[in-house]
């Protein structure tokens, strides 16, 4: 816990004792399975890192780093196998990329604080949608909006609470496609996965010029999301809404409980 008082460069040079990296190791293992399916792997690993002393904004850091290579792995294994169509992708990645700068931005000159206050009640009323709607299923639905539209207010809102806060990320950005393009949650999932790994490569580039990011916590855990997020993409490929409906759920409202609680 004395790692508080020291500098990220100090962080660094850190040799973290092997029962913290198998540890933060497993929390990334779980972490990486959990955002393949439904996102919200943030909420294990963020306070994980922050017990292990590292102060918020390293932590957040370090959680994005790792955070990349599982949503990169469960990207890759979801092109592969068809279900992600990019070249229709391409203009929200480019809005997503911009916001997530502005959001990464922003979080190192201001409070999360009033953030922190609002997201719960987004979470619970997504987990409403989620649990109410009859639409979240196997099944295309017709799309509400253009795909233009679609691109605008994705990328907007995914950059920008991605790079300035993050947590249930990709719960929100299958929401997006399902809710406004009608896109069935297997679809979803796979499409969204793209948008959360540019917001999350934005911000890090960002705090890797900044020197937040603690390099051997970050890849010890990478490692293991890396892992999680195949088996975790395999699942949804092969299960759909049966799986991924409940956890979207569950990933909501744990998410904005706990944030309620730590208000």
């Amino acid at each position: 816990m004395y790692w508080v008082f020291l500098t990220p460069h100090e962080l660094n040079t850190i040799d973290a004792s092997w029962q913290l990296l198998t540890l933060l190791s497993l929390v990334g293992f779980l972490s990486g399975f959990l955002n393949a399916i439904a996102g919200g792997g943030g909420l294990l690993t963020l306070p994980v890192l922050l017990w292990a002393g590292l102060p918020p904004l390293q932590a957040l850091a370090t959680n994005k780093c790792q955070s990349v290579f599982g949503t990169l792995s469960s990207s890759i294994n979801f092109f592969q196998k068809g279900f992600i169509n990019l070249k229709l992708l391409i203009p929200a990645l480019a809005i997503t990329v911009l916001f997530s700068a502005v959001g990464t931005w922003g979080i190192q000159q201001f409070s999360e604080q009033t953030l922190k206050q609002l997201l719960p009640y987004l979470l619970i009323a997504l987990a409403l949608y989620t649990w109410l709607s009859p639409t979240l299923g196997d099944s295309d639905q017709p799309a509400k909006v253009s795909q233009p539209r679609f691109n605008l207010i994705s990328g907007c809102g995914i950059g920008l609470y991605g790079g300035f806060f993050g947590p249930g990320m990709g719960a929100i950005a299958a929401l997006f496609f399902t809710s406004l393009l009608g896109y069935n949650l297997r679809k979803a999932t796979a499409h969204a996965k793209p948008l959360v790994l540019a917001s999350n490569l934005t911000s890090l580039l960002i705090f890797i010029f900044n020197g937040q990011v603690i390099w051997l916590l970050g890849l010890s855990m990478a490692v293991a999301q890396i892992l999680g997020a195949r088996l975790g993409s395999n699942l949804v490929i092969k299960k759909g809404s049966r799986i991924i409906k409940p956890l979207l759920l569950i990933t909501t409202l744990a998410i904005a409980i706990k944030l309620l609680w730590f208000a």
